[in-house]
């Protein structure tokens, strides 16, 4: 039976990732993606909303007041989207986020399948845990898959550090669940407590008044991880620190944020088989124009951000420790 699944997502200049993100998870049955952008100077926005016209997302402007939380705003927002309130199943998911199914033909519908057969029983939620990545010694930004640059990261068990092991969940949308979370669907309804079925990626149920977002005790990776894909480049690195965080705004992305998501641990390039799957349609999409046009426009205005960067004296700093620990 089909089930239709919606991504929902906030982004700002992100503008060189969108494409392959979209084209790997539409690849593995993302339906449709609701993108929500704010003061985007790298044509992020323009991504969004050609990626509308062409039936493949929703773009929705998420201004925020000086000060807001542009991910907890898009949060509340999401919920009103008719593409959320359509789906069989949602997932909020960033664009340094990719799913790594590891049953049947790695598809959603295969991991739904697979988590239920285990589980004996149909479930609410699943939820996948980070393998993070690291720069894999990479300093210059490039116009190349991120699947590909990046095939360094943290091992299996032990998690690299306490934020290497953060959640995120693909959930029913059932009614179960009153309010969306950055990691795992929050606010279960009212006498539901003992009725959602919560699955790690392993098929093992966990009671859901005890998921966080992280990975608990026992979390089994048997069908997957969520290979996240933070730090990038030294020089991709910079951007993402000039630009700020999308939940946690007052907080730097400096030195601890790089020694915390940068592992670099072991060789795995386990998910070229799906990337490489998705290659056609990525190419389908850059092939279009204006697609095209956008995303070569938003390559050149983060190698021109990365100049700029680095003629600024209070980052010479911070840029020569990025690669004194570029691994």
């Amino acid at each position: 039976m089909s089930q239709a699944i919606t991504v929902f997502t906030t982004m700002k200049n992100e503008g060189p990732y969108m494409l392959e993100w979209v084209a790997f998870h539409k690849t593995l049955g993302v339906d449709h993606f609701v993108i929500f952008t704010n003061d985007c100077e790298d044509g992020t926005d323009d991504i969004a909303h050609r990626l509308q016209e062409l039936g493949v997302a929703t773009h929705v402007p998420n201004e925020v007041k000086e000060g807001g939380n542009p991910q907890h705003q898009m949060l509340r927002r999401a919920r009103r989207q008719p593409k959320v309130k359509e789906a069989d199943w949602l997932l909020c998911l960033d664009v340094d986020e990719f799913w790594n199914i590891r049953c049947g033909d790695n598809s959603f519908s295969a991991l739904i399948d697979e988590v239920e057969h285990r589980a004996c029983r149909e479930v609410d939620a699943i939820s996948f845990a980070w393998k993070l990545f690291g720069s894999s010694g990479n300093i210059s930004f490039e116009d190349k898959p991120v699947t590909e640059a990046f095939s360094m990261g943290d091992q299996e068990y032990p998690y690299h550090s306490g934020r290497a092991y953060g959640l995120k969940t693909l959930f029913r949308n059932n009614g179960k669940f009153t309010r969306f979370g950055p990691h795992r669907p929050k606010g279960v309804e009212e006498g539901k407590e003992g009725v959602i079925a919560w699955s790690d990626a392993g098929g093992k149920l966990f009671p859901s008044e005890k998921v966080g977002w992280r990975a608990w005790q026992g979390f089994d990776h048997s069908l997957g991880r969520l290979h996240h894909y933070s730090v990038r480049s030294l020089d991709g690195f910079l951007i993402k620190r000039d630009r700020g965080r999308t939940n946690h705004i007052k907080v730097d992305q400096g030195q601890s944020y790089w020694q915390d998501m940068n592992a670099n641990k072991e060789n795995d390039q386990s998910i070229l088989p799906a990337a490489r799957r998705a290659a056609p349609l990525l190419a389908e999409l850059k092939a279009d124009e204006d697609l095209g046009a956008l995303h070569a426009r938003a390559c050149d205005w983060h190698r021109d951000k990365i100049a700029e960067i680095k003629m600024r004296p209070d980052w010479v700093d911070f840029r020569v420790w990025l690669a004194d620990n570029l691994v």
